[in-house]
């Protein structure tokens, strides 16, 4: 079966289908999404049934015909990296839309949105924005199945962006998923969504720019180095690996490919979009941004940047783990600061890119495993924060982290899936961050103590700012305001406990048991090893003499 193309094509044409779907008859475009959502989570499943762990890198490729004058193909394949990554994604859309089923019913309250005097410094702008967004959140003004058709595009381009094999396919994968996204955080986001979505627009179209003119190059370079034009990943990879892409030419098209990659990771300085971006967002597709889409930032490390440029890859290596190491230390402390909910929640997530990118650039299979399997557990752990934040914000009315306050009395379900959503971003041992953040802790530590040492201060920071958030938020002394608030008084409905059931589930599983995912992982993570020509130090012991 042609797995990767359906898991591309089905969405789209669920997209089309729900868009046309008349503005009166949300109902029938919630179910058609969520039809076609689950048609694409059996697909995953038959793949990943289908992927043989331990056998050819890539697998389950397709190829077809496009034009073949400029060496242009569809072709998709995966390896286990990019298995692990669609299965995130076709596992969180459903929830997604399950968990925005009534976000536009007109059944929410306007959303006020809060800040924090950090980010005022940072942005420069004013830090609470008490305008509201009623049109959106209040009124259901907004055409619902539209919402739910973005969802199933951009749903489409994720799976199409981690499948492809082609480098310039990867390149529209890349692209065109700016779209569907920019309009769900434009037209059914908070009080900043006009900013926010030109803004995380901008920011990724100058990386695409970028990335587009080291696209071109690497055809020229491997038109002149193979004999044929050719956008193959398999071609330019085995290019590479014979020195058929100069060091100085390597290095050039690696700051091409990076600079696009680390805006949409976003490592540090390119973070500023994300707050914005995951703070004016509907927390479904917040969820989406964080969980699923800055993962093809890293991602595309791993999959294009180490194999295709290993040489170049190892030179700028110390300046991407500085800047990583940065992202660790410095999103933690932006994250303590914070005052909106969301935007602390997106905050969180730069620390943790942070960890993502210093197990890449580490250079030891144990650290860039624990990288890719932060992606997968990242997304599990902040998309579940996401969605329980916007059920927590769909029933105040409110962002703003002053406006709870002991809302754990009225809502004790609720409260304790936000406390072991909380637990989970901090890594608590048991949960599956945790299996991550220590493999790559472990990984790094053998080749850098230093930045070990450093980096792991993030995780004393994280328990600071997930702890106190909870605390003002669910803890202490009940908001006598919470009690006049009809939705307050609402906890966990079945539609909901069905949405963040399977996450937690999931959670703790891969806490204990993550074999699974790391027999599919690890092949791929050392065959990109061996790509850029590193192995894992020889273990050490002490002699009798220097006993």
């Amino acid at each position: 079966m042609k797995y990767l193309s359906l898991m591309v094509v089905i969405p789209l044409i669920g997209a089309l289908v729900t868009a046309f779907v008349p503005k009166h008859k949300p109902q029938t475009a919630k179910i058609i999404a969520l039809a076609v959502s689950l048609i694409v989570l059996a697909l995953t499943i038959g793949a990943a049934f289908t992927f043989e762990a331990g056998g050819d890198r890539l697998q389950l490729a397709e190829s077809y015909s496009w034009i073949p004058q400029w060496g242009l193909r569809l072709s998709f394949a995966v390896d286990g990296i990019a298995l692990v990554l669609i299965g995130l994604s076709a596992f969180l859309v459903p929830l997604v839309i399950l968990a925005s089923w009534k976000d536009f019913d007109g059944e929410g309250r306007a959303v006020r949105a809060g800040g924090s005097g950090t980010d005022a410094k940072e942005s420069g702008r004013q830090s609470v924005d008490t305008n509201t967004v009623g049109d959106v959140n209040g009124e259901g003004k907004r055409n619902v199945p539209t919402f739910f058709a973005l969802m199933l595009a951009l749903e489409a381009t994720m799976i199409g962006v981690f499948a492809a094999s082609d480098v310039l396919l990867f390149y529209i994968f890349f692209e065109v998923m700016l779209v569907p996204m920019y309009f769900l955080i434009g037209s059914y986001g908070g009080p900043r969504r006009q900013y926010a979505a030109v803004k995380f627009f901008l920011y990724s179209l100058v990386g695409g720019m970028l990335m587009l003119a080291a696209v071109i190059g690497l055809w020229v370079t491997a038109k002149n180095g193979i004999g044929h034009p050719t956008f193959d990943w398999n071609e330019i990879v085995t290019l590479a690996q014979s020195g058929g892409i100069p060091g100085d030419l390597q290095k050039w098209l690696f700051l091409g490919f990076f600079a696009a990659f680390a805006i949409k990771a976003p490592f540090f300085p390119f973070h500023t979009w994300l707050p914005d971006a995951g703070g004016a967002a509907p927390a479904g597709a917040a969820a989406l941004l964080v969980g699923v889409l800055d993962k093809v930032g890293t991602f595309g490390i791993l999959r294009y940047c180490l194999p295709m440029f290993p040489d170049a890859s190892k030179y700028f290596a110390p300046v991407a783990i500085a800047l990583s190491l940065i992202g660790v230390l410095y999103g933690a402390l932006l994250a303590v600061g914070q005052t909106d909910l969301k935007r602390l929640v997106a905050y969180t997530s730069i620390s943790h890119f942070g960890f993502i990118g210093i197990g890449i650039f580490a250079f030891s299979s144990q650290a860039a495993t624990g990288s890719v399997l932060y992606m997968v557990n990242h997304g599990l752990a902040t998309g579940l924060l996401f969605i329980v934040v916007g059920f927590l914000v769909q029933r105040r009315g409110s962002q703003s982290i002053a406006d709870f306050g002991g809302a754990g009395k009225l809502l004790p379900l609720l409260s304790g899936v936000f406390l072991i959503a909380g637990l989970a971003s901090l890594a608590l041992p048991g949960t599956s961050p945790f299996v991550s953040e220590f493999l790559v802790l472990i990984g790094t530590f053998t080749v850098n103590k230093t930045v070990a040492i450093l980096a792991a201060l993030g995780m004393v920071l994280a328990a600071a700012y997930i702890l106190w958030m909870y605390q003002r938020t669910m803890q202490g002394t009940l908001n006598p305001k919470l009690g006049e608030i009809a939705p307050m008084k609402k906890d966990l409905s079945v539609r909901e406990k069905v949405v963040v059931a399977p996450l937690i589930v999931l959670i703790i599983a891969l806490g204990v048991y993550p074999k699974p995912l790391l027999d599919v992982i690890e092949p791929a993570v050392a065959s990109t090893m061996t790509d850029i020509g590193v192995s894992d130090p020889a273990p050490t012991a002490a002699t009798g003499a220097e006993k």
